[in-house]
């Protein structure tokens, strides 16, 4: 064979194998008249989508479209629901979907999605995604720290803390507590223990109810028993996906009993006011929280607590370092007990689902 008849045998096969590429693709015809070959991926949301060798993904109106073709059995759902999997073939502004059920003639507007054998219904999908985004899960976080000295003071310090959240779209449920225990030469200067369960229901876009209550003792204060319990309703005055700001504003109960018998127990309603502050960054977060309760019988009788943190990820993401400082303060406490209580805190934290 001469070089002639070689390269005439290439050419031919050359054009062959592009008849028949050109033969098995898709073609989505416009109403501005151009023709594009591709492979029609889906049609979704008023949209045909099409992937093409020569200008990648492209995304077309559908009511700029008149006619369809595929060259492979896809499946069609109608505006009406009708469902058939067949080819598509596009004849004088009607398209003919035949399959093994039959022949249906329709319109392009009329197809509501398409979708490959075998694949999911995009509505199905959203669906699912939605009822998944639904579903509560529990994600819990624990953290503890020892600090210590010896030599000329003896010091050991020691606190952890748990906490565990079920969070949906409406609706957010936290249990929590955390004991903090502080020794120096002997003396303690912290001996404190909390729990308590917190919920919230996002029943009206950025405005939410709330129901809470937190009991423990701290007995460096002298309070052998405390507890306050709280509901009203919360704004959320920053509701982005990684940045939150809450305003509570409701009613509380609050009770404190006291180890010294001259020291009235106090019981009492009052007012409940709390903000909470979550800001996700790249690799870290900030977290601010705050909460004053006063007393309706006498309102310069209050307790202010407050905690901010900032949290960086470790090479393990599931291990945070979390730096941070709260404060406790008690308007009215026990004999010979500071109103004000200070920490500082570089804590190890644990999160999983």
């Amino acid at each position: 064979m001469n070089l002639r008849t070689t390269a005439t045998a290439l050419l031919i096969l050359l054009g062959a194998t592009l008849a028949a590429s050109t033969a098995w693709a898709d073609i989505v015809e416009t109403k501005s008249g151009a023709r594009i070959v591709g492979k029609v991926t889906k049609i979704e949301g008023g949209n045909v989508y099409v992937t093409t060798d020569y200008a990648g993904d492209l995304t077309i109106k559908q009511s700029e479209v008149s006619g369809l073709t595929t060259d492979q059995p896809v499946v069609v759902r109608l505006a009406t629901g009708t469902t058939l999997q067949g080819t598509v073939s596009s004849e004088a502004g009607t398209l003919k979907i035949t399959g093994a059920d039959g022949q249906l003639t329709t319109h392009v507007e009329k197809v509501a999605a398409t979708w490959a054998p075998g694949g999911e219904d995009p509505q199905v999908a959203v669906m699912k995604k939605a009822l998944a985004e639904k579903e509560r899960h529990w994600a819990y976080e624990a953290s503890m720290d020892v600090s210590g000295k010896t030599g000329n003071t003896e010091r050991l310090g020691t606190s952890a803390s748990f906490r565990a959240t079920l969070k949906t779209a409406e609706d957010t449920l936290q249990f929590y507590s955390a004991y903090d225990r502080q020794v120096a030469d002997g003396q303690k200067s912290a001996d404190q223990f909390r729990a308590g369960i917190d919920y919230a229901n996002n029943f009206s876009g950025a405005l939410s109810w709330y129901a809470r209550d937190e009991g423990g003792f701290d007995r460096v204060k002298d309070i052998n028993l405390y507890n306050t319990a709280a509901a009203g309703f919360g704004y959320d005055v920053i509701k982005e996906p990684k940045h939150l700001l809450t305003t509570r504003g409701g009613l509380s109960f609050r009770y404190e009993g006291y180890t010294d018998p001259t020291h009235a127990a106090l019981k009492s309603m009052g007012l409940d006011f709390g903000l909470n502050h979550e800001w996700e960054f790249t690799s870290s977060k900030l977290v601010n929280r705050l909460s004053y309760v006063p007393s309706f019988e006498d309102f310069s009788n209050f307790h202010l607590t407050h905690e901010s943190f900032y949290e960086l990820p470790m090479a393990n993401p599931a291990w945070k370092l979390r730096l941070g400082l709260n404060n406790d303060y008690n308007s009215k406490p026990g004999k010979g007990v500071e109103r004000l209580d200070t920490g500082y805190f570089t804590r190890l934290v644990l999160n999983w689902k």
